[in-house]
């Protein structure tokens, strides 16, 4: 185990929904190198971005980003600072879609788009740095078992990896389930070091 995900939905007073992130590094890969993100995102009904916050330790790092959305004038703007030197690294103005997500809303809006095995749709998402329509195919049906519950899910893989969104390479993998819920059960991120493979279960 090198470390815990935690992926939390909720809805937001009024309307709209609030998504937290927090990912915390473990044994001896938090002594080799140290990880504890807190990732927040608020969204209307639709999904379609708001606010991004994020605060990053990662090794001898330590950053804290937003990206503000103006979804009626199709932008956003980024900044990013360095807590340790109280610097600001960068700040950018991006032209966006109609109604862009950020990443964990766009996984969000998988169960309002039901998707066939075999087919594909597109996804405005941004990062603050970079925009992109990125495909996400639904791939096959798969049954998963999680602790004593058995669920009929459909397997979609969003590509946001390898210079698509992220320069990084890797797979992202999410299983919703294959009826009017649609309950995403399932979420696996293949990538390399030092994150490695990490894949969250519903609780």
């Amino acid at each position: 185990t090198a470390g815990y995900a935690r992926i939390e939905l909720s809805p937001r007073p009024g309307k709209g929904w609030e998504t937290a992130m927090h990912l915390e590094s473990a044994g001896i890969v938090s002594k080799l190198y140290r990880v504890n993100d807190t990732y927040r995102a608020l969204a209307d009904e639709k999904f379609c971005g708001s606010n991004v916050t994020l605060d990053a330790l990662e090794g001898k790092r330590h950053r804290a980003s937003k990206i503000d959305f103006d979804q009626a004038n199709h932008k956003t703007r980024y900044e990013e600072r360095d807590l340790i030197k109280n610097a600001m690294v960068q700040t950018k103005e991006l032209t966006i879609p109609p109604c862009t997500h950020e990443i964990l809303g766009a996984l969000s809006t998988l169960r309002m788009r039901k998707i066939a095995p075999g087919s594909s749709i597109q996804i405005p998402i941004t990062d603050g740095k970079k925009a992109v329509l990125a495909r996400v195919d639904a791939q096959e049906r798969e049954t998963i078992k999680i602790g004593s519950t058995t669920y009929k899910t459909i397997r979609h893989e969003a590509f946001l990896f390898d210079n698509v969104l992220y320069k990084r390479k890797g797979r992202l993998f999410v299983w919703i389930t294959d009826d009017e819920r649609r309950i995403p059960v399932q979420i696996q991120a293949r990538l390399s070091f030092p994150i490695g493979s990490t894949t969250i279960h519903l609780e």
